[in-house]
C-alpha cells in the first residue's frame, strides 16, 4: 500500500488550482475577453530581454555540453559568485561562492530549509496570513507548524509570536513583501522581531532561525525597499527565487543564502546540501544557472504591476472595501463586506471574476486578487467590486 498521508496530499485539490481552472473551463465557453481570472500569481511580463539574449547566445554560440551538464550539487561555482556578489553590491555584504546553494525556485529552497535543520519535536512559527504550502512543506519535513496571528495593518504582532516561542521552536518563517496581502514588514517591525529572538534564543539555550522566503523581493511599488534581513539578524536564512522577478516560474531556479554570521555557518550549509541530496536535487536546471549568472544584475519590468495596484488601491477604498496596502509583489488582499471570504468569492464568479477565498491563507474575512494580468481587466473589475458592495447595501 501507499503512504496514507502522500495519498492525501496527492488527491487533496488546490483551492488556487482548482479557481484557475475553473476559469479556463470558462473561458473556452465564453471567451476569454469576458473572465476576471485573478486566481494565479503567473506573472504577465514577458522575462528581461537580457533572459532571452543569453538563452539565443547560449544554443547558438556554445557547446551544449556547456549548459546541459551537471553542475556541483551546491550549483555552479561562477554562478553562485556572481549571487553573492550582486547581493554584496546592494546590501553591503561579505558573500562569496560558500555561502550560495543553488535550488529549483524556492518551493525547493524551503524544503531544503525545513529538511536541513528539523528535528524530532520542532516547531517552525508561521505568521498569518501565509502561502498555504507552507505548511504542507514544514510537516513533510517532520516538522509542526504554529501559526501567529498578525496585526490589525497585517504586520508582525510580536507580542503574539513571543506567546508562540517555546522551548521547541527551530525557526520563524516569514514572507516580505508578503503573500497574499502584499505587504512589506517595516524595520522597526523586523527589529523588535529580531531583538525578541535574540532573548529567545539566550532563554533557550539554542539557536532559533529566522528563515526569509523572498520571491517577491524585487516587486516593490513604493520608496519603501524590503529589509535584507542578514543584516538585522545574525541566524537567517533566505529562500529566493527568480519566478517572479525574471518572469521564470515554469524555470525552477533560486537559491540558499547562508550568511557567514549563522551560528555554526559551515555545518549548516553542509545540512543544507545533505537534505538536498535526500530530496533528490541533484543541482538546480544548469541551463538556468547559466542564464542567471549572465542575468543576476537584470531588472524586472514591473510597470503594468504598478498601474494595476494604484488602479484597484485607489479604486476599492473609496467604495467601502478594507484592503491591505500592497507594497509589494502583485496581490490585493481584500477583506470581503460580509467577513466571509468564500461567500464573496461565489458572489464575484456571478460576474465571472475568479478571487481566492482567503481562507488557505489562515484569514477566511479575506480574499486575494492577483493582479499580475492585463490592466483592461483590472479596470473591467472596478465596475463589478462596485455592484459587488451596492450588493450588501442593500
Amino acid at each position: 500500500m501507499v503512504s496514507k498521508k502522500m495519498l492525501d496530499l496527492g488527491t487533496k485539490r488546490s483551492v488556487i488550482r482548482d479557481i484557475f481552472e475553473y476559469g479556463s473551463k470558462l473561458a473556452k465557453e465564453i471567451g476569454a475577453e469576458n473572465v476576471l481570472d485573478f486566481s494565479l500569481g503567473n506573472p504577465s511580463t514577458p522575462a528581461p530581454r537580457e533572459v532571452a539574449n543569453t538563452i539565443r547566445y547560449m544554443v547558438e554560440e556554445l557547446s551544449p555540453k556547456e549548459y546541459n551538464s551537471y553542475t556541483s550539487s551546491a550549483g555552479d561555482t561562477e554562478t553562485r559568485l556572481a549571487v553573492a556578489k550582486n547581493l554584496n553590491k546592494r546590501f553591503s555584504t561579505d558573500y562569496n561562492e560558500q555561502n550560495i546553494f543553488m535550488t529549483c525556485g524556492a518551493a525547493a529552497s524551503l524544503n531544503i530549509i525545513f529538511k536541513a535543520i528539523i528535528e524530532s519535536g520542532d516547531e517552525i512559527i508561521v505568521n498569518i496570513p501565509y502561502f498555504p504550502e507552507y505548511k504542507v512543506f514544514i510537516e513533510g519535513q517532520g516538522g509542526k507548524p504554529v501559526f501567529a496571528r498578525c496585526s490589525e495593518n497585517l504586520y508582525l504582532d510580536i507580542a503574539e509570536i513571543e506567546s508562540k516561542i517555546t522551548e521547541n521552536t527551530k525557526a520563524i518563517l516569514i514572507n516580505s513583501p508578503n503573500n497574499p496581502s502584499g505587504v512589506i514588514y517595516p524595520k522597526e517591525n523586523l527589529e523588535a522581531l529580531a531583538t525578541l529572538l535574540k532573548e529567545k534564543q539566550k532563554e533557550y539555550s539554542h539557536p532559533i532561525f529566522l528563515i526569509s522566503d523572498e520571491p517577491y523581493r524585487e516587486l516593490v511599488f513604493t520608496n519603501e525597499k524590503p529589509e535584507f534581513l542578514p543584516n538585522i539578524y545574525d541566524n537567517t536564512l533566505v529562500a529566493y527565487s527568480w519566478s517572479k522577478s525574471l518572469s521564470l516560474p515554469g524555470e525552477r531556479i533560486g537559491y540558499i543564502l547562508v550568511p557567514n554570521k549563522v551560528i555554526d555557518h559551515e555545518d549548516v550549509f553542509a545540512a543544507v546540501g545533505g537534505a538536498a541530496r535526500v530530496l533528490g536535487y541533484v543541482c538546480a536546471p544548469s541551463m538556468f544557472q547559466y542564464v542567471v549568472k549572465n542575468c543576476v544584475d537584470a531588472q524586472p519590468n514591473i510597470e503594468v504591476y504598478r498601474i494595476n495596484r494604484n488602479i484597484l488601491f485607489e479604486s476599492l477604498p473609496n467604495m467601502g472595501y478594507t484592503v491591505a496596502n500592497p507594497g509589494g509583489a502583485f496581490y490585493l488582499f481584500i477583506k470581503s463586506p460580509s467577513d466571509d471570504g468564500n461567500e464573496f468569492c461565489e458572489r464575484a464568479k456571478k460576474y465571472h471574476m475568479l478571487l481566492v477565498p482567503g481562507e488557505g491563507f489562515g484569514m477566511k474575512e479575506y480574499v486575494r486578487l492577483s493582479f499580475c494580468v492585463d490592466s483592461e481587466k483590472i479596470e473591467k473589475s472596478i465596475d463589478v467590486f462596485k455592484k459587488l458592495m451596492d450588493e450588501y447595501k442593500l
